[in-house]
């Protein structure tokens, strides 16, 4: 079966990568990063924010697939900190976001994540439609 790899009209379209990519019955995202449509992090300094921001454009990649929040099968969140409060302050933001639905999940503090100044960063796993 061909992989799909698909681009998100409402994200950055600098990029270079595909933002999901589709096959075998599953779609899997690129982290989801705290950039607005002209590919500048958001809410420096703000983990929640940074949530937020990343959350946002969780939604669009998997839309780009045809998939919702509650298509997704496991996440990973990634913080850039050592500090449990800021783990927790995304997490809390994360989990609210996909509200009823509960899919496992990996929260992670890590070194450093790949563009200046951001905090935040979350992959997903989804069921694509049928």
């Amino acid at each position: 079966m061909p992989v799909e790899l698909l681009r998100a009209p409402a994200l950055d379209p600098t990029v270079p990568y595909a933002y999901a990519a589709r096959a075998a019955g599953l779609v899997w995202t690129a982290g989801a990063c705290p950039l607005d449509r002209e590919g500048r992090v958001v809410h420096p300094g703000d983990v929640a924010g940074q949530a937020a921001q990343v959350l946002d454009n969780l939604v669009e990649q998997l839309a780009a697939a045809g998939c919702a929040l509650g298509d997704v099968v496991s996440t990973t969140v990634h913080v850039a900190s050592s500090e449990r409060a800021d783990l927790v302050a995304a997490w809390e933001v994360v989990r609210t976001g996909f509200g009823d639905h509960d899919p496992p999940s990996t929260l992670l503090g890590v070194t450093v994540l790949g563009y200046p100044g951001q905090l935040v960063e979350v992959t997903a796993v989804a069921v694509a439609p049928a």
